[in-house]
């Protein structure tokens, strides 16, 4: 059986700011999952047994070779996707870089560039969880409060 096909997967995400409040954004190589050639935030599958702030800070690690911190947790989200037929409900954490901390591409097979990105002129296309996530953390950044 194959997790996300098979059964639902559980997922992680980090939206990372830096100083400026851009967003960290990666694009997707050929050898990810799904929706390759899109921008998204880092992130991955949860480890049966293993907490959610510590698979994000691993996925992260694993692909960017920097540490976070984290800063607030998002509501969990349906990711599904009819074109692979693949379900995942995916929580999302803002982070920060912990200082002196400078991401490189650990995983070139999922991940061919990455930048910082202002909300306001984001590349294209984004990935459809990356676009959610986001919309989120707009809507707290402009109301102060998560919505239900």
């Amino acid at each position: 059986m194959k997790i996300g096909s098979d059964y639902i997967g559980v997922g992680v995400a980090a939206i990372i700011l830096n100083s400026q409040n851009h967003i960290f954004l990666s694009h997707r190589g050929h050898g990810a999952r799904h929706e390759t050639d899109c921008w998204e935030i880092p992130g991955g599958e949860v480890e049966l047994h293993e907490p959610l702030n510590e698979a994000v800070r691993r996925e992260v690690k694993e692909e960017f070779g920097v540490e976070i911190e984290l800063l607030q947790q998002l509501p969990a989200v349906d990711h599904i996707h009819p074109q692979t037929h693949q379900h995942w409900v995916s929580t999302t954490f803002l982070a920060r870089l912990k200082p002196g901390q400078t991401p490189s591409i650990q995983e070139p097979q999922k991940c061919s560039d990455f930048g910082w990105f202002s909300p306001s002129d984001l590349p294209a296309p984004i990935s459809q969880i990356t676009r959610s996530d986001i919309a989120c953390y707009l809507h707290i950044v402009t109301t102060g409060a998560l919505h239900a």
